[in-house]
């Protein structure tokens, strides 16, 4: 029993880890545009319309809901006591929060459908979560599972926004 308390105590100071560079990674990659400035980022643009542009899923869309899955799959290890809709309020929370730096700081819009599909994609994450750890029927197992390829992924994702950064991809972040 003893073990597995230290076991548990050693996969959560992980996962806080992972999770703090996912925050950062977030941060970098939404609010500093991997410090490259865009021509529309002396404007101010707002769309409180969801979905203007139709309910077709563009990879801008997908790319959000991916961008904020591992902020879900997080909350659902870290946060598991809490109540889906305290989750759910703290996603909103965030992407709104996000947004609306864009918005005031100018370095992307205001948009409602981001504000869905950044939840969307944190909600999704609690449930890819819950059903791992279903499948697992061990919570720490699921969270060891989860640990390795989010360092992993942690891994992989740093090396792409240094290459990134130093134009060294073939393709370019807008």
């Amino acid at each position: 029993m003893e073990e597995r308390l230290k076991d548990s105590k050693v996969s959560n100071r992980w996962t806080t880890l992972l999770f703090i560079i996912y925050l950062i990674a977030l941060y970098y990659i939404l609010l500093l545009k991997l410090g490259i400035r865009f021509s529309y980022m002396r404007e101010r643009i707002t769309n409180f319309i969801p979905f203007s542009e139709g309910i077709i899923f563009t990879s801008e869309k997908i790319m959000n809901v991916v961008i904020f899955l591992p902020l879900g799959i997080y909350a659902g290890i870290l946060f598991e006591r809490w109540i889906f809709a305290t989750k759910l309020l703290l996603f909103f929370s965030l992407s709104l929060f996000i947004e609306a730096l864009q918005y005031i700081l100018r370095i992307g819009a205001f948009d409602v459908t981001d504000l869905i599909t950044n939840t969307t994609g944190a909600v999704t994450g609690v449930m890819l979560f819950e059903g791992l750890d279903k499948a697992f029927n061990n919570r720490c197992k699921a969270q060891k599972l989860i640990n390795l390829l989010a360092a992993a992924s942690t891994v992989i994702m740093i090396v792409v926004l240094v290459l990134l950064k130093m134009n060294r991809l073939p393709i370019r972040y807008q």
